[in-house]
């Protein structure tokens, strides 16, 4: 097998393993088992489980970032526009904690909330690179690369917030429809000109 396929391969079986187990109750056995291929292997393409699991986060990160900011979307403001994208990317951070990561390795592991600064760090950066690559934004002098910053720190930190201290998911959506509607739309008023 060609490095690339290897890396893929790696990362299919460990995603299946994360979603059904939760990454704290898969172990890298696991992984080799499911992908057919040694332990050795898996730490010759990856140093740890955390770092794998990064790279597959990055991933469906990236291709939802990129489904969003390219879709199809209709004649909107700027304010609506703009609240509709940190919205979306907001419900794209729960998922990565609610399916892919687990909320009992956040809550519980040593290593969560280190992880989870380098992965939310990591998100900033490609928002705002993909919010640079957006036509409606390229020339907008209303919204500056520093308001952009502002909006997306401030969502995060928020989404993240409630996440954490959210009972059920019943609390998480009354959450999210409370920043919708009664955070968002100041935030985005803040980080316009």
């Amino acid at each position: 097998m060609e490095a690339e396929k290897i890396r893929e391969s790696i990362k299919r079986a460990s995603q299946d393993l994360f979603r059904k187990y939760g990454y704290h109750k898969t172990s890298v056995n696991e992984i080799a088992k499911k992908a057919k291929l040694a332990k050795a292997t898996i730490y010759k393409y990856f140093d740890s489980k955390e770092l794998l699991l990064h790279s597959i986060l990055m991933d469906y990160i990236r291709s939802s970032v990129h489904d969003l900011l390219h879709s199809d979307h209709e004649e909107q403001s700027r304010d609506i526009y703009l609240s509709n994208l940190i919205l979306k990317t907001s419900r794209i951070s729960y998922t990565i904690c609610n399916e892919f990561i687990g909320w009992d390795f956040i809550r519980e592991s040593t290593n969560a909330q280190e992880f989870l600064k380098i992965l939310s760090d990591d998100l900033e950066k490609l928002l705002i690179e993909s919010f640079n690559d957006i036509d409606e934004f390229k020339n907008d002098e209303a919204i500056s690369e520093d308001g952009l910053k502002f909006l997306i720190k401030s969502s995060k930190s928020i989404v993240f917030s409630f996440a954490f201290t959210a009972v059920s998911d019943s609390d998480v959506r009354k959450n999210f429809v409370s920043f919708q509607k009664e955070i968002l739309p100041y935030l985005v008023k803040a980080a316009l000109r």
